[in-house]
């Protein structure tokens, strides 16, 4: 089957994407999508929905203050700084929104604090020089802002500081949340740890390029953005006890899915860190993940399409029409799906 663009398509109201988080993380609701059947639970009920042994695999990303204003040094020009990813201690990759693209040694000023020098493009990004006296992730941190997603019509306030990362999150480097995280609270955590699940970590730093929407009607021509990973050893060693004992291993987020489906990709699962670039579309063989916990995505996304190659087409079609006329909210700050695999989705 060829599939298009259009395939991945769904009318979504505006009032379904959530703009506020709960106030408490676990009373996000959560569709329990198996096979051909769904069915509405809380979040807070998963517990319920896994067995002594599964291995639970979270992405322990932080999200840094990727978001600078500032103004061009030599016309005072206004611009917007959106970090992809460090290169460096003292460089980065970013997005550049001005009336007019700096061209390489253009200087900024940005926060009224500090300023940095455009070096040139790396395809669609600027790539940007520090000031060498202070790290850059401490400067990030000292003078950036917490950059909410696109399609969240505010900026960020005090309480996003904290609802707007895991309460895992401990290696800072995302320029957005793996928000199938945001859900899990301490108590929830540690009755799954009574219930007898086990838990692993991974690393994947999420890039803007999360957000960018395809624009390739023919998706074999759509060129996927590409995140750093890290696997450690003893997530891939819990990897091999889980599937030796005949267990479940559940990705809690597509971004700890894309790791390690991206680090499986030439042959078994090994420990290590790398980049990938994987586009995982229906038809694809999954090597690693037995079941994900994921949030609801958008139309035409690639997310969207990894759901959908996970749980087959039309189940996605079905449970995401559900949702929405359950009311159901959307997006980040949304609520969740937990979705078994299906050997022969399509």
């Amino acid at each position: 089957m060829l599939l298009t663009l259009d395939d991945f398509d769904y009318p979504l109201p505006p009032e379904r994407i959530a703009q506020q988080a709960l106030s408490e993380r676990s009373n996000s609701r959560l569709l329990h999508l198996d096979g051909e059947t769904f069915e509405d639970r809380i979040f807070r009920d998963l517990p319920d929905l896994v067995e002594p042994g599964d291995l639970l695999v979270f992405n322990d990303t932080r999200v840094i203050h990727a978001r600078l204003l500032g103004t061009k040094r030599d016309t005072g020009g206004k611009i917007e700084v959106l970090i992809e990813r460090a290169i460096g201690p003292h460089e980065a990759l970013a997005q550049v929104r001005a009336s007019k693209p700096p061209v390489a040694g253009t200087v900024l000023r940005l926060a009224d604090a500090f300023e940095v020098t455009v070096i040139g493009r790396v395809e669609n990004f600027f790539h940007l020089r520090f000031p060498a006296e202070e790290d850059l992730l401490t400067l990030l941190e000292r003078h950036g802002k917490l950059p909410l997603p696109p399609y969240i019509d505010r900026a960020a306030d005090s309480g996003d500081e904290t609802r707007y990362q895991t309460v895992y999150a401990r290696t800072p480097g995302s320029v957005a949340a793996p928000t199938a995280g945001l859900h899990f609270d301490a108590a929830l955590l540690e009755r799954l740890r009574a219930r007898g699940v086990e838990f692993a970590w991974v690393t994947l730093h999420v890039g803007a390029g999360t957000f960018q929407p395809v624009r390739t009607h023919h998706l074999d021509e759509h060129h996927m953005h590409s995140e750093r990973y890290l696997i450690p050893h003893d997530t891939a060693e819990a990897i091999d006890r889980t599937r030796n004992a005949g267990k479940r291993v559940i990705a809690v987020g597509t971004t700890s899915m894309r790791a390690l489906e991206g680090a499986a990709q030439q042959g078994p699962l090994v420990a290590g860190s790398g980049e990938t670039d994987i586009f995982i579309l229906p038809g694809y063989r999954f090597r690693v993940v037995d079941a994900l916990i994921t949030n609801f995505h958008l139309p035409k996304s690639t997310l969207l399409m990894l759901v959908s190659a996970f749980a087959g087409l039309e189940p996605i079609r079905r449970a995401y029409a559900h949702a929405i006329g359950s009311e159901y909210r959307f997006f980040s700050y949304g609520d969740a799906m937990f979705i078994a695999h299906r050997n022969d989705a399509v």
